[in-house]
């Protein structure tokens, strides 16, 4: 299920996933060769996130223009970054227009894998996942991590197929974001995502991005696979900027 030769087996495709982007006003045309690469090599393209830099819409529709070169099926969630300006669903509304499914409260199903995926949000990993209690502030915080964990596995429990892939942004483990400073690991992601995970036997793998420095394979508790792929995560051990995952 990791990385794949150039011969797939019968029956499985290939998935090229890739994050953090973060297309700028002045980064035209930077990603249109890859995504024409993508889809020579791979059958489904999957973006993680952190697909523009500050979710402004010139960035939005720049990549949407790159993402013409894409003649694969294209499945999307949003990062952090995608929401700075305040205006998530513009920039989900411009990909959808390029022909991405920007997934969130629903699941699609193409070529007969399941593809589920919601941002996520922080909170911590383990023992140190932080709880819903004292000050409001920190109730509502944990909340919004809960939010987008319960999106997740509701997304996820609508798919029928034996395959399915789980799309993030934030990291449902902690080993993926090793490399990073350990004192951010509680805003790199959260163990309710891996809970959500691993209450389904038919995820197959899980790809995430955010972590810049952080490490490319772990697995959730009951071993289901997750991949850090964050463009420099990626290219540091590829040689290239997104990574080709069989399913």
């Amino acid at each position: 299920m990791t990385e794949t030769s150039d011969a797939v087996p019968a029956g499985r495709l290939t998935v090229a996933a890739i994050g953090d982007l973060h297309v700028s006003e002045t980064s035209e045309h930077r990603y249109r060769e890859m995504f024409a690469e993508i889809s020579e090599k791979a059958d489904i393209l999957a973006l993680c996130g952190d697909l523009t830099n500050f979710g402004k819409t010139r960035e939005a529709e720049i990549l949407a223009e790159d993402l013409q070169a894409c003649r694969i099926p294209a499945v999307a969630v949003l990062g952090n970054h995608d929401f700075e300006c305040g205006q998530p669903d513009e920039v989900a509304r411009i990909l959808q227009s390029a022909g991405v499914t920007v997934l969130d409260e629903q699941a699609v199903e193409i070529k007969g894998v399941g593809f589920a995926g919601v941002k996520g949000f922080v909170g911590g990993f383990g023992r140190g996942e932080l709880g819903a209690f004292g000050e409001p502030a920190i109730k509502g915080f944990v909340e919004e991590s809960i939010n987008e964990a319960r999106k997740l596995e509701n997304a996820l429990r609508t798919l029928r197929t034996d395959r399915v892939v789980a799309i993030l942004h934030y990291s449902p483990i902690s080993e993926t974001v090793v490399g990073e400073p350990p004192e951010i690991f509680p805003f790199l992601g959260s163990s309710r995502l891996a809970d959500a995970i691993d209450r389904f036997d038919n995820v197959r793998f899980a790809v995430h991005g955010h972590a810049h420095r952080g490490a490319f394979e772990g697995k959730t508790p009951r071993g289901v696979p997750v991949y850090n792929c964050a463009q420099f995560v990626v290219s540091e051990k590829f040689g290239r900027p997104y990574a080709l995952i069989a399913v």
